[in-house]
């Protein structure tokens, strides 16, 4: 469990389905004590008590969910490779398994990806095909 790090004000948080934002923080991490905008009642903060606290994911650039890369069509400038089929953790990296070759996601293996048009440039020499 990861308590209260990572928790800021300002943060959109989901309780019980639904958003808030941080609007005071205080206590440490392991006990955070948090006010949420919309909740400004002792009875409000009752209600929620005990709840859990759900912290969107928020990704860096050039991280990708695994899911969002299966299905995306693989280049190799306009040859086309394949299609991603899944994301294998391999002990120094992840790699894509396009048919039977793996891409290392490296910056020297990968070019460019681009989520919207899904699809993925590549250098093949680097991987060695």
């Amino acid at each position: 469990m990861i308590r209260g790090r990572g928790l800021t004000e300002g943060l959109t948080v989901i309780v019980r389905g639904r958003p808030y934002v941080i609007e005071r923080l205080a206590g440490t991490s392991d006990r955070p004590i948090v006010r949420l905008e919309g909740a400004s009642t002792r009875d409000d903060a009752e209600a929620l008590k005990g709840e859990d606290l759900l912290v969107p994911d928020v990704l860096e650039a050039d991280e990708y969910w695994a899911s969002d890369l299966v299905g995306m069509v693989v280049v190799d400038g306009a040859r086309e490779v394949g299609v991603v089929s899944r994301m294998i953790a391999l002990p120094s990296c992840e790699a894509l398994e396009v048919g039977d070759a793996l891409i290392p996601m490296v910056r020297d293996a990968i070019r460019s990806i681009d989520v919207e048009a899904r699809r993925i440039d590549v250098d093949m020499a680097f991987v060695g095909e």
